[in-house]
């Protein structure tokens, strides 16, 4: 049931992305470029967005268990430091590229172009090299 539910809820989250244009990088890059000819529809996506979390995570603070009777597992990080800036500059210079974050570009791979490929191949590399990092430090 649990990976029923999993399949569900990223098909489902997916389908959001694609519907939402967050999966086109021109879309995704015109909205970024503030200066030039900024598309302001993403930011009503998002802003969108924001009530529906709010929402649930509201809901999920009441409660012990989810639907599927695990244990209801929120942050608890509350300081913001060296590590949460560098990795959120990192996305970003990502972003701002390439015009992907992870979710879009694993969403964009089933339509079969090129770039979605070469993101997710470097995120997954990216991903591999901090692991092989962090394990030397510890």
């Amino acid at each position: 049931m649990h990976l029923i539910t999993a399949l569900l809820a990223g098909v489902l989250f997916g389908l959001g992305l694609i519907v939402s244009g967050m999966t086109n990088p021109q879309k995704v890059l015109a909205f970024l470029d503030i200066a030039g000819k900024w598309d302001p529809s993403l930011a009503f996506v998002m802003l969108g967005a924001i009530p529906v979390v709010t929402l649930a995570y509201r809901y999920m603070k009441i409660r012990s268990q989810t639907c599927l009777q695990q244990e209801v597992q929120l942050p608890t990080a509350r300081q913001i430091d060296t590590r949460l800036v560098l990795g959120a500059v990192v996305f970003g210079v990502g972003w701002g590229l390439v015009g992907y974050c992870p979710g879009p570009a694993l969403a964009s791979l089933p339509g079969g172009a090129f770039s979605p490929v070469v993101f997710s191949l470097a995120m997954v590399a990216g991903m591999l090299l901090y692991r092989l990092l962090v394990g030397l430090k510890r």
